[in-house]
């Protein structure tokens, strides 16, 4: 435990490379949603007059894309919390690495140790929980950064790139109405903006967008089940893990602890 605590800074730097690098995936997947929410949002407000016997009637036939909206919003706000979530193990891998807290480990086991060597183990019980807690500060969070992007590259990196790839698309099939090729420094809001004032054949958008998300909804499911099980699943079972390996390093943790048969 010492020794993992002052020399091993690789592991703190590779730690918060892997963390950093779910980030920008979760955040990839988030300005994706956006762009998508976006041209649904501009074909659902159409307002389309109607002028039957000259009295002026308004509708917006674009209002029977409010489901697939509203999935997509919940989906921005899924990967922003899944963003969220890793910035968080982020800001906990810095705190886990500071010196201060290798410090305040370092002087535990040694008082533990010590009064464990004097014969006095009863009179430190209470460091049991104090090293299961500054463990759990100090490598928790580390090794369950590793294992979780071990577990991504293994199981999950073809899902999420082949699902990425078919939400990514998807903005620029329903813009297929338009012949227009965008600016080379044109973000997604401006060109959507300059599609929609183009005015292009509303049946053929709302065509496009039905056809193209026909296979939403599958892909939204599947990233959001992706992302649960990186940013809550797997890092609650890692700190379980930990916990537990805690515990039997330092006998079993606290004294009053209720073990299982």
């Amino acid at each position: 435990m010492l020794a993992g605590c002052w020399l091993l800074p690789a592991l703190d730097r590779q730690a918060n490379d892997q963390v950093a690098t779910g980030l920008k995936r979760a955040l990839t997947v988030f300005a994706a949603a956006r762009a998508l929410g976006a041209v649904v949002s501009v074909a659902q407000g159409t307002q389309v007059a109607i002028t039957p016997g000259g009295l002026g009637v308004s509708t917006a036939p674009g209002q029977a894309l409010q489901p697939l909206n509203e999935l997509v919003d919940q989906f921005a706000s899924v990967m922003l919390a899944a963003s969220v979530s890793l910035g968080i193990q982020l800001l906990l891998l810095k705190i886990g690495a500071h010196w201060a807290v290798s410090a305040a480990l370092s002087a535990a086991v040694l008082a533990w140790l010590l009064l464990r060597w004097s014969g006095r183990e009863g009179a430190g019980r209470w460091f049991k929980p104090l090293l299961v807690a500054l463990l759990l500060v100090r490598f928790a969070v580390p090794l369950s950064a590793l294992a979780n992007e071990a577990a991504y590259r293994a199981f999950m990196q073809d899902e999420y790139q082949a699902q990425l790839a078919f939400i990514d698309q998807s903005p620029a099939k329903v813009m297929g109405a338009t012949t227009e090729a965008p600016m080379a420094d044109e973000g997604w809001r401006e060109r959507i903006e300059r599609w929609w004032k183009g005015r292009p054949d509303l049946k053929k958008v709302y065509d496009e967008i039905a056809k193209a998300a026909a296979g939403w909804s599958e892909s939204i499911v599947k990233l959001i089940a992706l992302f649960a099980v990186q940013t809550v699943l797997l890092p609650l079972l890692f700190l379980w893990l930990a916990w537990r390996l805690a515990r039997a390093v330092v006998g079993g943790g606290a004294s009053g602890a209720v073990r299982p048969n």
